[in-house]
């Protein structure tokens, strides 16, 4: 809603929701197609609809308030949120603008601090664990509202935190191990940062988890997808990112595998996060 513009009203009933019935009552008033969805316990409703034409959003709210007496008496309305179609627009192309720049800033900086088989391996991946992330939407049902784009951007930095990690260590053993082969240096580089990036992983899982299942339907879908995105980003790490770095550096990076690294853009004191 927060994209395509709409009214939601939440809704407290006195017994258990007939979700059902409530369907079937609300579709009859000429407001569009009405969502109703659990939000919570059994007595908690989200309601959504289309925006109204000619500006009718609070006689269409008053029209479901008088049919929600009829249908589950007793019923308490508790929130009422209207979202214009121009607003739900330029939140939507703002999202998408704030989730671009953030790839490309991303880009740069890693070309900038490794090689561009570096930054293209790293970005690449971090742009699948979002439209792994997107799918996950998708066969949950969550909304994909303000929030979402929060859950995503905040993905997209573990994500591309994680494989700089192993890549600065890669970068680290291209000088320690100028003979050594391409792919046994990555293989020893995964496995010395594992440690690091699974003790990482395991407390950001245990912070996030108790908002997933006590933080009450606010924080749970937020929570559910930060998660998703935590177990997928680390993961991608050693066997996406790793993968892709090994195809596109085999030359650049042993200068057509004569054992020679080529010249690292950061300082020789440079330290891993490891």
């Amino acid at each position: 809603m927060d994209f395509a513009g709409g009214i939601l009203v939440e809704v407290r009933t006195k017994r258990p929701a007939d979700f059902g019935l409530l369907r079937d009552t609300l579709g009859t008033l000429g407001l569009g197609t009405v969502q109703v969805q659990q939000f919570g316990g059994p007595q908690e409703v989200l309601l959504r609809f289309e925006q109204q034409p000619g500006g009718q959003q609070q006689a269409a709210v008053e029209k479901v308030r008088e049919e929600l007496q009829e249908v589950a008496p007793g019923s308490e309305v508790r929130r009422v949120e209207v979202v214009g179609a121009s607003v739900g627009s330029e939140l939507f192309r703002e999202g998408l603008l704030a989730l671009g720049l953030a790839g490309l800033a991303m880009f740069a900086y890693i070309a900038v601090r490794f090689e561009w088989p570096f930054a293209v391996g790293a970005v690449v991946t971090m742009f699948l664990d979002l439209t792994k992330t997107v799918g996950f939407f998708a066969l949950t049902g969550f909304e994909f509202d303000l929030a979402s784009i929060a859950a995503v951007l905040t993905i997209m930095g573990f994500s591309i935190n994680d494989k700089v990690v192993v890549y600065d260590r890669v970068r680290e053993n291209l000088r320690l191990y100028k003979s050594k082969p391409l792919r046994e240096l990555i293989d020893l580089s995964i496995n010395e940062t594992l440690p690091r990036t699974v003790g990482t992983s395991m407390a950001l899982f245990l912070a996030i988890a108790p908002l997933a299942f006590f933080g009450g339907p606010a924080l749970q879908q937020f929570a559910l997808t930060l998660l998703f995105g935590l177990v997928l980003a680390t993961s991608s790490s050693i066997f996406i990112a790793a993968p892709i770095l090994l195809n596109l550096g085999e030359r650049r990076l042993r200068r057509g595998g004569d054992g020679v690294p080529a010249p690292s853009r950061m300082p020789q004191g440079a330290t891993t996060g490891a």
